[in-house]
């Protein structure tokens, strides 16, 4: 669905503003949008898969685990598909609380794609690079949009999301690299090319949540904190959306309609989208594997040229 028509029907959460400020800016913030309910179940669903962990030797299609883990101190990058090991999950997912706040960004008809629960460990645990998400998993338009809930908040310290206001309407770059990888990472060249750029790292207690548009060019800080930063981040898109490649993430949820109803039609949006590869051929290894061999830990992995503000 396109914004024109998104805008046509009135908010179910946002207030005018924030969904202003999203179509404006790419993103909007929402300091303590969840329910403490919905957090206690969320912590605890949390506080249940890094018990799970401890038995983790390695990083697999379940968990990629960070530099240092072991039984006795779990550090973990990433849960992929978090609804599909925890049944709390997939109900906050699929719950009026979430998919009101989808339908409010992408139209009244909301589809869910994919999920993952990043945790950014205490003690040092890497940033991700400046990249765009929408060339991982190109969908017929520009709907799709992440949801990211900070389980336990986030402080400056704890290595927040960061976004370049405004991003999602200029260009899609390549996040292949100079080698033809693909990286999840803008090019040091066009790093270069984007100047000086306001940054915003928006940061909040438990609950707080943020809304990315899938164009719109973000990173992360490194975590220089005594705590974990656990995110989960949904991805919904208007129901008429639909991906046109395989998924990088595998779900038997792929696809569910989660709010209102099913398309007839597709709908299109004529700008090209970069194409990933074709994930189930390619041995991809994941985004952390390269940017760690690419860059030193301490490195901050949006620092450079802009500044945080």
């Amino acid at each position: 669905m396109h914004p024109d028509q998104i805008a046509s029907h009135a908010p179910l959460r946002l207030s005018l503003a924030e969904r202003e400020h999203y179509f404006t800016h790419g993103y909007v913030s929402l300091p303590s949008a969840i329910s403490a309910h919905w957090l206690a179940r969320l912590q605890s669903a949390t506080a249940q898969m890094v018990e799970r962990s401890r038995a983790q030797q390695q990083s697999d299609e379940v968990f990629v685990v960070d530099e240092g883990h072991c039984a006795q101190t779990p550090r973990l990058h990433r849960l992929y598909s978090p609804q599909d090991h925890h049944p709390d999950y997939w109900e906050f997912i699929r719950s009026p609380q979430m998919t009101a706040l989808a339908a409010d960004v992408v139209g009244p008809d909301v589809k869910f794609h994919h999920s993952k629960l990043n945790f950014k460990s205490a003690g040092g645990s890497r940033g991700f690079n400046w990249h765009q998400d929408i060339q991982g998993w190109p969908h017929t338009d520009y709907s799709p949009v992440t949801i990211g809930v900070y389980i336990n908040g986030c402080t400056a310290e704890q290595g927040p999301l960061a976004m370049i206001p405004g991003s999602q309407a200029g260009p899609l770059y390549s996040m292949y690299d100079e080698r033809g990888q693909f990286a999840v990472s803008l090019r040091e060249s066009d790093r270069a090319a984007l100047g000086e750029h306001r940054v915003d790292a928006p940061v909040g207690p438990a609950g707080t949540v943020v809304l990315l548009n899938c164009r719109t060019i973000h990173g992360s800080l490194v975590n220089n904190s005594e705590h974990d930063r656990p995110v989960l981040l949904a991805v919904y898109s208007s129901a008429d959306s639909f991906s046109y490649t395989a998924p990088p993430i595998a779900s038997e949820r792929l696809g569910e309609i989660v709010r209102g109803q099913a398309a007839r039609y597709a709908c299109f949006d004529d700008r090209p989208c970069e194409l990933p590869p074709d994930w189930a051929r390619s041995h991809y290894g994941g985004p952390w594997r390269r940017q760690q061999a690419a860059e030193p830990v301490g490195r901050t992995a949006v620092g450079g040229r802009s500044s945080v503000s």
